[in-house]
């Protein structure tokens, strides 16, 4: 045996310090490999719709009604299982409904604790029992691992389980029991959660799902462009920060920075108060028809005026700041003509929608007033220092990255940017070029730099690049010729407007230039698929979200509502089980009121667009490949252990460790 893979096997042995404890890991092990996968989900697109994202998580984006329906068959009535489902998504409010119904409550309790442990059962048949008493709620893990043992060999299970029952009840405990058991059968229905960009901007509520998946068993965040700008405004950059704002106020959600992240915009209100008075900010209505009292809406208004002068004069100090960012065509305040009200946009000239500029000086115009200057001061503090905001950027960081690869999926938010004929486009940054995955990981090299590079001039030069990610057409989380945010406020000619995507949306039907992404991220073109986002599948006009002949599926079916007109669907999720994938098209879900009063449900249609011929075990996934390796290391140290290499430590000790997977 050699020195290297002796010194590995010590330090394996430090975990491990006997026969026993090694042996026992490989048991372990060699089971979990035996089961089937988990149900994972894929999500994209979120864009702050918490209520519709809550619900299907709540729901394992319908799996759990399918797990009533295996349990109970024709044992309940559709309305039963209605119920249910609805306790199950959300246990508290429907609980309380539903007592004020009955007239026995000991007797439905009773009832629904049996109709619940037998859903545990249903959910958890494919865990090992070890990640099942993980999963056990501390205070009631004992009573329900005994209601979910069935052995009847020894003794009467069926007046076993009643007794624990009846002492759950009279200890008072019934509701905490019955609202655990639910959220435990939410958490065996979904193994996995992938979600695949943009959480941030447009809906009400991305905190609300932030906290949610701080608080997820197990998930991994690929960053969208629109998470990226918040995550280089949480740093102070100034381009992110203004666009941050201004979308805030277009959506009518300025309460995500004030009441969410106290972030203090009072200074900001106050200066558009001021300079935009007799404005009526004509090209400045708000989206989605926020419903605000006509004052918030008038304030709205013209705080998104204000920040989107804000923003195209902090974006023009960038790009000559940083002309190696390639984004100088974007400068566009000195080529309005004031007297003509029209502007100069890639060499055509248009009328303005607005000609009302109080703030912008001709001379100079990319210059911040002091005024504007002390609003975006104070914001950058406010930024910098908001406590939430900060512990979920770094929840970004801790479970995100801009692409994963797993069990033959590759995962990103919007493209791998390529050429017209398919050939890997090159993007420069910092004076190098790059393409395809090396691209992606020099890129995610400098957003890490960003926040936490020792060097003060790398994290600065990164966390403009962050801003570049957000809109550059080089951007593989953008990819479309331009961000048209100042054709879109001031030029009413579509064709200024107009935002071009890049070649990999139109090939993706293209088994050629998928194959060179595969090749380029070292996976086989056969077998893998892609799964991304970022441009909404219009459904409603029959464009179809699986492309290539089931090699890659676009997800994005618009959780955003403002953007369900155009997809004509409420999202997609991507279901992934032991016997292929699913895909969910979801119709709006009305609200959660009317879901947990009236028990509706988001109605989805299902399609399978991958089924295996063979069930698909845990030995199959990336995953079971890593639990190989370690049985296989651990059944080198158990070699080292007998053949006296490597001296066994306390080898009398009962078994200490159990298998985590």
């Amino acid at each position: 045996m050699d020195e290297q893979e002796l010194r590995y096997l010590r330090l394996l042995s430090e975990a491990f310090p006997n026969i026993a404890t090694a042996t026992t890991e490989i048991i372990n092990l060699s089971a979990v490999l035996s089961l089937p996968k988990g149900t994972e989900i894929f999500a994209s697109d979120i864009h702050g719709e918490y209520e519709a994202f809550s619900h299907l998580l709540r729901s394992g984006s319908g799996s759990i009604r399918l797990k009533i329906e295996d349990a109970f068959g024709e044992d309940l009535t559709a309305a039963e299982k209605r119920d249910l489902a609805t306790l199950i998504y959300y246990p508290r409010e429907k609980r309380e409904l539903m007592l004020e119904r009955v007239e026995d409550e000991r007797a439905w309790y009773t009832t629904t604790i049996e109709r619940l442990i037998a859903l545990c059962k249903q959910a958890s048949g494919k865990y090992t029992c070890s990640k099942v008493r993980k999963a056990l709620p501390e205070e009631f893990a004992y009573a329900i691992q005994e209601l979910m043992n069935e052995n009847n060999i020894a003794v009467d299970r069926e007046r076993y389980h009643q007794t624990i029952i009846d002492a759950v009840i009279a200890t008072g405990q019934e509701a905490a029991f019955v609202d655990e058991l639910c959220r435990l059968i939410q958490r065996f229905s979904v193994d996995h959660l992938h979600i695949i960009g943009d959480i941030y901007d447009r809906g009400p509520a991305p905190d609300a799902i932030m906290d949610t998946l701080a608080n997820y068993h197990c998930l991994d965040i690929q960053w969208g462009n629109h998470d990226i700008v918040w995550m280089g405004a949480s740093l102070g950059q100034r381009g992110c920060i203004a666009h941050v704002v201004r979308n805030c106020a277009r959506y009518g959600n300025l309460s995500i920075l004030e009441d969410a992240y106290g972030i203090n915009i009072l200074p900001l209100a106050d200066f558009a108060l001021e300079a935009y008075a007799e404005d009526p900010c004509v090209a400045f209505g708000l989206k989605g028809d926020p419903d605000l009292p006509e004052r918030q809406l008038m304030i709205s208004q013209k705080i998104q005026k204000a920040m989107a002068i804000i923003q195209f004069k902090v974006e023009g100090q960038l790009i000559r700041e940083r002309p190696e960012l390639g984004l100088s065509d974007r400068m566009l305040l000195h080529k309005i003509d004031h007297d003509a009200g029209t502007v100069v946009v890639d060499g055509v000239e248009y009328a303005l929608t607005d000609t009302v500029f109080p703030t912008l000086d001709p001379a100079d115009p990319y210059r911040l007033t002091p005024q504007e200057e002390s609003v975006m001061a104070r914001l950058e503090q406010s930024f910098t220092s908001s406590e939430k905001l900060q512990r979920h950027m770094k929840l970004f960081l801790e479970n995100g990255s801009l692409y994963k690869m797993d069990s033959g999926t590759l995962m990103f938010h919007a493209s791998v940017p390529l050429n017209e004929d398919g050939t890997l486009m090159e993007a420069e940054v910092f004076g190098k070029r790059y393409k395809g995955r090396e691209l992606y990981d020099v890129l995610e090299h400098h957003v890490r730099d960003a926040f936490f590079s020792e060097d003060e001039e790398v994290r600065l030069r990164d966390r403009d690049l962050l801003w570049w990610l957000w809109l550059s057409p080089a951007s593989p989380l953008f990819a479309k010729s331009k961000m048209a945010t100042f054709e879109l406020y001031l030029i009413a000619d579509k064709a200024a407007r107009k935002e071009v995507k890049n070649p990999f949306y139109s090939l993706q039907d293209d088994e050629q230039a998928m194959a060179g992404i595969f090749r380029d991220f070292g996976m086989d073109p056969e077998t893998s698929r892609i799964v991304c986002g970022h441009v909404p599948v219009k459904a409603k006009d029959g464009e179809d979200p699986v492309k290539c002949n089931g090699r890659v599926l676009t997800i994005d079916g618009g959780f955003s509502r403002a953007y369900q007109p155009t997809t004509g669907i409420a999202g997609y999720t991507l279901i992934s089980n032991s016997y292929g994938f699913v895909l969910a098209a979801h119709e709006p879900l009305s609200s959660k009121r009317e879901a947990i009063e009236k028990g509706l449900d988001i109605h989805s249609s299902r399609r399978v667009v991958e089924r295996v011929s063979e069930r698909t075990l845990v030995a199959d996934t990336d995953n079971g490949a890593r639990l190989q390796e370690r049985v296989d290391d651990l059944s080198r140290l158990v070699h080292a252990y007998r053949q006296g290499f490597i001296p066994e430590r306390n080898p009398g000790a009962p078994n200490s460790r159990i298998a985590s997977a």
